[in-house]
């Protein structure tokens, strides 16, 4: 018996080290690996996050002249490319080869099934039913909704001012987005701004309290072994949290549909699909609704709401912008007789500067992920990508390039100016992707982020709390890139 299961250990090593040569075997560099964890120790342990990894590992291959290394999740190969060229195929020009973003749907997990885990056929088909929800004729729709939140939100940081304290801008925007997206998705008032602990606040937080380890192994773990996961209730987000946006979402659906009630929401145009004629090439069911909603949900709430929070983290440290921001601001607001306006949003060329500049050093989505749907041979090289191969693009790496951006870590919006930006690179500068399967709510991300900022700055100025921790540190593990801790400003009104 001793001798069998010593037979079963050296077999089990000997596997994962073979394993571990997967790339030097197909002519591609790699890294030093650690047995068993790949490439991904520190972030297995919580010790670093992968998005860091990516970058770190984005340096290095560019500081060797490498068009492109491989790397290792626990045993999967990834591939990470770093020639602009070479990313420019994956995402666009061959993006036949890379449909998707990830290979962990399972058609059980209904809020895994949505446009950003979906690929091929279904994935094509559900884009082109809800692309015209998105058009910027759709977001003048909901423009109403975004500036009546906003006086949530300026009662919000009066109170603070009041009592004389400091407030945790992080928590105070990810109330007001919270607040937005609830009610432009599922046609509801969650209150967050009045209420701190709501359960949309509760349930959104849950999905991205994430554990190192689970992160890692959920882009780990083979197709084939999806629905034994399943079973076992390892899927993408926690059954209570699936529960919970389900029910909501259907109650909303069927309250909506009994009452005919009309409101100027996602979820209106929504339901307005679902009652389209049999065989209309945009018509949804309810399932198809209730993935959708959720992740506008998390993707809506959370990347606008640390977006929001970095641009307000920089101006705070840099007031000679806020004052410029702020002085554009006001110009703007008095041609339109003080009110905020889509038209006055879309005026505002520095508050542009300052988002995209924002979403250059921090990066919602700093890495994207691609798996490749087909063989891919890597055109000039020997260098085959095999389906289901997992790419990662490294959007961070790429943006905080001192090759593409001198001095990348001084947040400088004139990068962003008409002059300097026709001089950045394809492909440098993609916070929201780029390609097919860029992202179909950037124009809704970014508007709530301008009229949050709108707002808060033309009545408040903003400085550092000394209670904030410097310099900041980002959250080891997360979807998406964000602020480790609380972040503390102080307010005055002006």
């Amino acid at each position: 018996m001793l001798v069998y299961l010593i037979l079963a250990i050296l077999l089990f090593v000997f596997y994962v080290k073979w394993q571990h040569t997967y790339w030097k075997r197909h002519g591609v560099y790699q890294f030093d690996t650690d047995f068993l964890f790949g490439d991904t120790k520190n972030e297995m342990l919580g010790k670093s996050s992968i998005f860091q990894a990516v970058r770190d590992k984005y340096n290095q291959l560019k500081a060797q002249n490498l068009k492109y290394g491989g790397v290792y999740m626990l045993l999967k190969p990834v591939f990470v490319p770093v020639d602009l060229d070479l990313i420019k195929r994956i995402v666009v020009k061959d993006f036949s080869y890379f449909q998707g973003h990830i290979d962990n749907v399972h058609p059980k997990d209904n809020l895994s099934m949505n446009l950003f885990g979906l690929y091929g056929d279904p994935w094509k088909k559900l884009r082109i039913k809800l692309t015209p929800a998105f058009t910027s004729g759709k977001m003048k729709l909901m423009f109403d909704t975004l500036v009546e939140k906003t006086k949530g939100l300026e009662e919000l940081v009066r109170s603070h001012i009041k009592n004389n304290q400091p407030l945790d801008i992080k928590e105070v925007i990810a109330r007001f987005t919270t607040d937005i997206i609830v009610s432009c998705a599922f046609g509801l008032e969650s209150n967050s701004l009045e209420v701190a602990e709501t359960e949309f606040r509760k349930y959104g937080r849950k999905v991205f309290d994430l554990k190192a380890w689970r992160m890692v192994l959920l882009n780990s773990v083979p197709r084939s072994l999806l629905t034994l996961c399943y079973h076992l209730g390892f899927t993408a987000f926690p059954r209570d949290v699936s529960q919970f946006f389900n029910k909501t979402v259907q109650d909303t659906i069927r309250y909506r549909e009994d009452t005919k009630l009309y409101r100027k929401d996602f979820m209106q145009l929504l339901l307005e699909m679902k009652n389209k004629e049999n065989g209309a090439i945009n018509k949804i069911t309810d399932e198809e609704i209730i993935s959708q909603c959720f992740v506008f949900f998390i993707a809506g709430y959370e990347t606008s709401a640390t977006t929001t929070t970095f641009v307000l983290l920089e101006l705070s440290q840099n007031q000679d912008i806020q004052e410029k921001l702020r002085a554009e601001i006001r110009e703007v607001l008095e041609k339109h007789e003080g009110a905020i306006t889509y038209d006055a949003i879309m005026e505002m060329t520095y508050l542009e500067m300052v988002i995209n500049e924002t979403l250059r050093k921090y990066p919602p989505v700093p890495m994207i992920p691609r798996f490749c749907t087909k063989d891919y041979h890597v055109p000039g090289t020997d260098v085959t990508i095999k389906k289901g191969t997992q790419v990662h693009i490294p959007v961070w790496g790429l943006q905080t390039d001192p090759e593409y951006f001198p001095n990348p870590e001084k947040f400088n919006p004139e990068n962003f100016s008409a002059e300097n930006k026709s001089k950045i690179p394809e492909m440098v500068f993609i916070p929201f992707g780029e390609g097919p399967r860029m992202c179909i709510g950037l124009r809704f991300g970014k508007l709530q982020s301008k009229v949050a900022l709108v707002s808060l700055l033309r009545n408040f100025n903003f400085t550092l709390s000394e209670k904030t921790h410097t310099p900041i540190e980002f959250e080891k593990v997360s979807f998406i890139l964000s602020v480790e801790g609380d972040v503390w400003l102080n307010a005055t009104e002006i």
